[in-house]
């Protein structure tokens, strides 16, 4: 089991249908998330915002995008365009920038909270 699509292939059986692999793609060259992409690979995590939009623009438009990592409130409308799942909202600040943003452009934007209960 060396080549991705094998290892995806086995990983996919492993889990129930309704489990989601999310492939973190993040310093990985376009060649590689293309395999994976072919593969069958339609979902990949970034946590550079700058990376992440560099790669949307070049690679297919049917790929869900995860932006994964803390998230400043600065670079959000760069990812908002495309983005389907913010995870680690860490803050409300962010939460109603994303939310503002998000209203500019007619989207909405699921999002997974991070909250500290200790």
């Amino acid at each position: 089991m060396n080549s991705f699509a094998e290892r995806y292939a086995f990983y996919k059986s492993q889990i129930p249908e309704t489990t989601q692999l999310l492939p973190v793609s993040k310093t990985q060259s376009e060649a590689v998330i293309l395999n994976a992409y072919h593969a069958g690979c339609k979902n990949f995590g970034e946590n550079y915002v700058q990376e992440l939009h560099q790669k949307q623009a070049r690679l297919p438009q049917d790929i869900c995008w995860h932006f994964i990592g803390h998230l400043q409130r600065n670079k959000v409308k760069m990812i908002l365009p495309f983005c389907s799942l913010i995870q680690g909202v860490d803050r409300y600040e962010l939460l109603e920038e994303i939310n503002k943003q998000a209203a500019r452009i007619g989207r909405s934007v699921d999002c997974l909270l991070q909250v500290h209960v200790a």
